[in-house]
């Protein structure tokens, strides 16, 4: 009998902006009004528990959206003390949109929006992680996560600044650019050295 998959806890953090290749390729965009320059402290959003999928789950796609985003990402499990406990991977998903600075709830906070890997891995060096994304087998994405414009222990710094994470959150690094896109009827595998695989699989929503 297989143990049962890992939820958090606790509230699930993501992260905007902190990988350089988007940062830099967002970089004219940013000098542009209303703000008319980069962020100064960390462009968070929450995932919602509705939005939390198990490994091996089923995800709805929304009926009228042909494809939605892929968005490995590894997530910092806080323990006590505010330390990092552990480590997970994490699929952001969302509907392709092209805000930035304020996220859409209504793009990235849809039902079943969230998979997460079925064990946690004890805390390593996440400058150290890659992570491959497949789509129904393929290698669509690599991610290098030395490219953090914030790494870890910087990023939590930072929101520490303003805010306060208690155990069980999970706090995810970002996700880097050149997301895929997937569609119904895909399988998404998510890996990375010293992980379980994360796997989903998307249906279309059904009247």
């Amino acid at each position: 009998m297989n143990p049962t998959p890992y939820l958090p806890s606790g509230t699930v953090y993501g992260t905007l902006l902190n990988f350089r290749a988007e940062h830099e390729a967002l970089a004219a965009q940013m000098a542009q009004p209303p703000y008319k320059a980069p962020p100064k402290a960390p462009v968070l959003y929450v995932k919602t528990a509705n939005t939390w999928s198990p490994h091996g789950s089923v995800i709805t796609v929304p009926s009228g959206v042909a494809e939605v985003e892929v968005g490995a990402s590894v997530g910092l499990v806080i323990g006590e003390g505010g330390l990092v406990g552990s480590h997970v991977l994490l699929n952001d998903l969302s509907i392709p949109h092209a805000s930035f600075f304020r996220p859409p709830v209504k793009f990235k906070c849809v039902d079943g929006f969230l998979g997460i890997g079925a064990s946690l891995r004890r805390p390593a060096d996440p400058s150290a992680i890659r992570v491959e994304v497949r789509i129904n087998g393929e290698l669509k994405q690599r991610i290098d996560f030395s490219q953090l414009v914030r790494p870890a222990a910087t990023l939590l710094a930072d929101v520490g600044e303003f805010m306060t994470l208690a155990p069980g959150d999970v706090l995810m690094l970002g996700c880097d650019l050149g997301r895929p896109l997937a569609r119904a009827g895909d399988r998404i595998d998510i890996s990375a050295p010293g992980f379980e695989t994360l796997s989903n699989t998307l249906a279309q929503e059904t009247a």
